[in-house]
């Protein structure tokens, strides 16, 4: 597949920008170091000049005679006395370095009113960390705070932004209802609308508060340093992933954090479940995905809204479908499942010929279903088979035959889901505003934050097996046709589309009108007649990659 390189604007341009940046920036700090010195000195003159100035014009007029006598005098005396201009100078240059200096007072402490949050707080956290028979209680109405908050932080505002709780032993801090009642009442004295973080230490009895700063969401899609079979689900903190990779983000480039999902014959979680809400962000997720998957796969496009959400990617190479009707989803999932058992058969048959495995059956396929659970309402309506049940195979063997499925789902039809898909799909995403109940339902994992109720698109949790619950950004990948769509996102996501590729046999697969040219030339002997089938069999519509296992079904018109 030719990949279309970025511009050289973007790719070495910026970098070479934020380079100099950066140069110029340690530059300044080191001179500013420098010549601390020489600034506090002319600070203290220039302060000193001012107070002579404003001395001058305080003094009368009959008086300024004199006053220029004297200290012309005094100038005389200076000059003729030994080392009397070395001494005279050395002593302004002192008294100017002492006007000059920095006389911002240094805060010892907070001020009265973060003294009452803190008292607040500690007020409230009383009947939770206090018992009658405690004759000695770190926690008492009208107590000491000094002794149970041992670190706090206050933002330019007066709100905490970091806080130590130490809390008595007796605490049940096992029990996960024990731990979410003082992380809710801390988070509502703190200040609502920011993420919190909350770090239990069971064995020194500590609680450890803290504001998670907001998620980069200038990241846009882009070409991501990645091995082949890792994908990138999004960005998380810094301190939660032990691997970087730059990003562009506006004009710089930066590393950033990101949250790899690992497919393949040796991954652990090979299919992935996304949750959400409408305009969460799960769209543009399976959108990400599917741009990523096409620089070393082949993806088959699932919509169950029919929105045309997928219009971009139509009848681009390596796209071998994008089905919105219920005909077309059961042809192209049922297709899916022959390929799986085919790549299955081959790499068996090799193997017990002492034979290496087929390169057709090493190239991953991607199954990418948006709200199945629409075309399964249509289904149960006309008494036609669910195209869930189409899943089973390509769920529970897709590994060994690097088959990939991800389902993007909504909240108020997760039900619709069927055991399958809940079960063999374990890596999880959920986006958009959710409680802590409806995460740890998805994930199977409460998270170590609050979520906050206001949330952008694309920001929420995830989760890869056994994992820790992570934060997530996704990268912004709108639709480029959308009219909403700004211009830096479309043209990042029209630059990872592949090209085009019209079939050979000028069949409707791709509901994209070919692009203009020349009319080719008519053949010389007409076409072999195919060969008789089953009514049912659709029209096979030929792949244009090199080892392609299968035809890939055309879609068949949905019934009125």
């Amino acid at each position: 597949m030719a990949r279309r390189p970025l511009p050289r604007i973007l790719s070495s341009g910026s970098a070479h920008i934020a380079r100099s940046r950066e140069m110029a920036r340690s530059a300044a700090d080191s001179a500013t170091d420098v010549l601390h010195p020489l600034i506090t000195i002319t600070r203290g003159l220039r302060l000193l000049a001012g107070a002579g100035r404003r001395k001058w014009a305080a003094t009368p007029k009959d008086r300024r005679g004199p006053a220029l006598f004297l200290v012309a005098a005094f100038v005389l005396v200076v000059a003729l006395v030994p080392y009397g201009p070395l001494l005279a100078l050395i002593s302004v240059m002192a008294v100017a370095g002492w006007q000059g200096r920095d006389r911002t007072p240094a805060r010892t402490g907070p001020d009265e009113a973060e003294l009452q949050r803190l008292r607040s707080l500690y007020e409230a956290l009383v009947p939770y960390f206090s018992l009658p028979e405690d004759p000695n209680p770190l926690f008492a109405h009208g107590g000491e705070w000094e002794k149970a908050f041992d670190e706090y932080e206050f933002d330019a505002d007066g709100r905490l932004t970091r806080l130590r709780v130490s809390y008595p032993p007796y605490f049940m801090d096992g029990e996960y209802s024990s731990r979410v009642r003082i992380e809710h009442l801390m988070y509502a004295k703190s200040g609502r609308g920011r993420e919190y973080l909350f770090d239990w230490d069971e064995e020194g009895n500590e609680l450890v508060m803290s504001v998670l700063p907001p998620l980069p969401t200038g990241i846009a899609a882009q070409r991501f340093v990645t091995a082949p079979g890792e994908t990138v689900l999004g960005f998380t903190d810094a301190d939660a992933v032990r691997r970087t990779v730059p990003v562009m983000e506006g004009d710089e480039t930066r590393d950033a954090p990101p949250v790899v999902w690992r497919t393949g014959a040796r991954s652990s979680e090979p299919h992935l479940l996304a949750v959400g809400r409408p305009g969460s962000g799960t769209t543009s997720l399976l959108r990400s995905i599917a741009l990523q998957a096409l620089a070393h796969g082949d993806v088959v496009i699932v919509e169950g809204n029919g929105t045309g959400e997928y219009a971009s990617l139509d009848g681009r190479t390596g796209v071998l479908a994008v089905e919105r009707g219920l005909s077309g989803a059961l042809a192209g999932l049922e297709w899916a499942a022959n390929e799986t058992e085919r790549r299955l058969i081959a790499a068996n048959r090799a193997r017990q010929s002492g034979h290496a495995v087929p390169e057709d059956t090493k190239r991953p396929l991607w199954l990418l279903l948006d709200r199945p659970s629409a075309l399964a309402h249509v289904a149960a309506a006309g008494g036609r088979p669910d195209p869930q049940e189409l899943l089973q195979v390509p769920l529970r063997h897709g590994r060994a035959a690097n088959v990939t499925v991800v389902v993007a789902e909504q909240f108020e039809t997760l039900d619709a889901l069927s055991e399958t898909v809940r079960t063999h799909t374990r890596a999880r995403v959920v986006l958009g505003a959710a409680t802590r109940e409806e995460l740890e339902s998805v994930l199977g994992a409460p998270p170590h934050t609050i979520p906050t109720p206001d949330t952008p698109t694309g920001r929420g949790y995830a989760r890869l097996g056994t994992g820790p619950v992570l934060r997530l950004q996704v990268p912004a990948t709108p639709d480029p046709y959308d009219d909403a769509t700004s211009d830096a996102h479309r043209r990042a996501v029209l630059e990872l589309l592949p090209d085009r590729h019209t079939p050979l046999d000028g069949s409707t697969a791709v509901t994209q009108a070919p692009e203009p040219g020349p009319e080719p030339a008519a053949s010389a002997s007409p076409a072999p007649d195919p060969e008789p089938g089953p009514p049912a069999q659709a029209q096979p519509q030929p792949r244009q990659q090199r080892g392609s296992p299968a035809p890939m079904p055309t879609a068949v018109p949905a019934e009125g």
